[in-house]
Formats: structure tokens, C-alpha cells, sequence
């Protein structure tokens, strides 16, 4: 058994002589199949004998979060986040250059920002900027980069002026940012790769804060009708319907 803070992962009996590619193409299986704790069963022991294998442990930290999403508890939710940003942080220690790194420790940092405490909260936002940005850099085709960046910037256009300046005397000065630049990040996320459906869902979002019912309601029916892909896609539809459901 592994513990790594709430969680216990049963790890497999690794055959004399197997090797971390072996195991790494076992754990493949699971990953494409999202049953993270699967594939960390083999992804772990791999880990051990290849440690400095940056897409192995941003493999590892995608299923971190996805157990995450599945955790019931703050505090379960919180220590396997804690676990994903450690495996992120560790891929871009060894390889700063590789955007699927720098986009873990973007995504990483997102999913943990809610349990943080007011100075993690403040400084997740130049973190997750700025991993976004080199990921941009690096892969502007990437559509997931320019969804976090919407997401980083819709959110900062939502903090108002007492709750800018009371973090301004702490902790220092929020960027500034707006509702329409947070919608053109996702637009660019959606033409990069428009088979995604929360791309269209966080937009339909973002509109509806805007006023803009019509096209809220339009981007988020259109994001319910396609097929899940993604870990999050069913809870992406659930709020999705929510919305819809109060804009008709």
C-alpha cells in the first residue's frame, strides 16, 4: 500500500525484471480510460524506477486531480491537490520547456486555489498566469491554455474595488481584467479544438453574466448536446443545465 495524504492506492506486484515503460503502458490503459486509481497503480511503482520522467508525472498529476473531482471531503479534495501540484512542480523542475508541464501546474494550482488561504489565493493568480503564458508560448495551439487564461481572467474581472483594495494593503496589487477578455480566451479555446464541451459551456457562462441570454443559451445547448470526454464533463452539463434552466 502507498498513502499519499488521504488516499491508499493497492499497487500491483511488479514482476522481476518489469520495466517502468512496462508498467507505464499498463497504466496507459487506465488513464485513457479516466479510472485514475487503476492506472496510479501502475503509474506509482513506474514513478520509483524512472523518476525523472516528466510526462510520466504529468500523468500522474492529471490523476491526482481526477481523484480529486471524486473526493467527497475539503480536506480529502485539498491533500490530493496538494498531490497533483507536487507532481507538476516536480515535471517543470525538470523540464521548465514542456508545456504539458507548465500546464499541469497551471490546472494543478486552479483545482486547489478554493482551499488555499487568502495569501495562496493571492499569489495562485501570477502562478497560474503565468504557466498559462508559457504554455501559450510554447503551444499556442493549445486550446486548454486559453481556457484556463479565460477562466483567470473572468474571475479577477469579478473582484470588486473594497475586496482589490483590502488585498492591495496585504498582499499586494490585483491585475486588472475584464469580461470580454475572458471571452475571447475561451472563443480562441473553442476554434482551436471545438469538440471540447466545456468550452462552450464556460462561455455560455460567461455571456449570461454578461446579460448576453441568447448567445449563453445557444453555446450552452450546444456544449450539452456533445458527447463527454473530459473528467469533469458531466458536472461541466450539470451546471450548465442549471443555467439553462433559469435564462429560458
Amino acid at each position: 500500500m502507498l498513502g499519499i495524504g488521504v488516499i491508499s492506492v493497492s499497487l500491483p506486484m511488479v514482476a522481476k525484471g518489469q520495466n517502468a515503460e512496462d508498467l507505464i503502458a499498463k497504466g496507459d490503459v487506465y488513464y485513457a480510460r479516466l479510472q485514475a486509481s487503476e492506472s496510479l497503480k501502475y503509474y506509482l511503482p513506474a514513478e520509483k524506477l524512472d523518476p525523472n520522467n516528466t510526462s510520466l508525472l504529468v500523468h500522474i498529476s492529471r490523476e491526482y486531480r481526477h481523484l480529486m473531482s471524486d473526493a467527497t471531503s475539503s480536506d480529502e479534495k485539498c491533500k490530493l491537490g496538494h498531490a497533483a501540484m507536487s507532481y507538476a512542480k516536480r515535471a517543470v523542475a525538470l523540464s521548465p520547456n514542456d508545456p504539458e508541464a507548465q500546464l499541469a501546474v497551471a490546472i494543478s494550482c486552479g483545482k486547489l486555489e478554493p482551499f488555499g488561504t487568502n495569501r495562496e489565493k493571492f499569489d495562485s493568480v501570477s502562478i497560474i498566469k503565468g504557466a498559462a503564458d508559457k504554455v501559450i508560448r510554447l503551444d499556442p495551439s493549445n486550446d486548454l491554455a486559453w481556457h484556463i487564461l479565460g477562466l483567470w481572467h473572468e474571475n479577477l474581472a469579478e473582484v470588486n474595488g473594497v475586496q482589490r483594495a483590502m488585498a492591495q494593503m496585504v498582499y499586494g496589487k490585483l491585475p486588472d481584467s475584464t469580461y470580454d477578455q475572458a471571452a475571447q480566451c475561451f472563443q480562441k479555446a473553442i476554434s482551436l479544438d471545438p469538440s471540447r464541451l466545456m468550452h462552450y459551456i464556460e462561455l455560455g457562462k460567461l455571456y449570461a453574466k454578461m446579460g448576453r441570454n441568447d448567445e449563453a443559451r445557444h453555446l450552452i445547448s450546444t456544449g450539452l448536446g456533445m458527447q463527454n470526454t473530459e473528467k469533469d464533463d458531466a458536472e461541466t452539463k450539470r451546471q450548465g443545465r442549471e443555467l439553462l434552466a433559469q435564462l429560458h
